[in-house]
């Protein structure tokens, strides 16, 4: 299963925010979307991404005067991304090993989706499912030769 996959089973729909944007105003649309994180975007480019961990470290840092803080100055810059192509495990290991669980998936400079660690393991439990009903099959016999 590939990332493309992924992305046209579950919606290639993403939330994104603008730079200057507050981290209220940024945590009540994360809030309200029910969503861990945003893209960051400036006229179509990503640009970073901010996380709910993001948020809740300059809350917790500068108290209430967190709520005023800009995004641009929170959010993570050197991001990480996937292409339609990757491969789920591949993707797997990429965010399991460098601690993050929220992936952009670009297509040239065009972002095209997001992807989290949940959308991931979900995607390989059905992966294992499938492998296992065919497997069982296979040795009860189901199938000819």
């Amino acid at each position: 299963m590939t990332v493309r996959d992924l992305l046209n089973a579950k919606g290639r729909e993403f939330e994104s925010i603008d730079p200057d944007t507050t981290i209220k105003q940024a945590m009540t649309r994360i809030t309200q979307k029910r969503i861990g994180s945003l893209l960051v975007m400036q006229e179509e480019e990503l640009i970073g991404i901010i996380t709910e961990r993001d948020m809740f470290r300059v809350i917790l840092e500068r108290g209430t005067e967190g709520f005023n803080v800009k995004v641009r100055d929170v959010m993570t810059v050197n991001i990480v991304i996937g292409i339609l192509d990757d491969a789920i495990e591949e993707v797997s290991a990429l965010m399991t090993n460098n601690r993050f669980r929220h992936l952009p998936i670009m297509e040239g400079k065009t972002v095209v989706g997001i992807i989290s660690i949940g959308d991931v393991v979900k995607a390989q439990a059905q992966n294992l499912s499938i492998e296992n009903r065919y497997l069982k099959d296979f040795i009860i016999g189901k199938y000819p030769g």
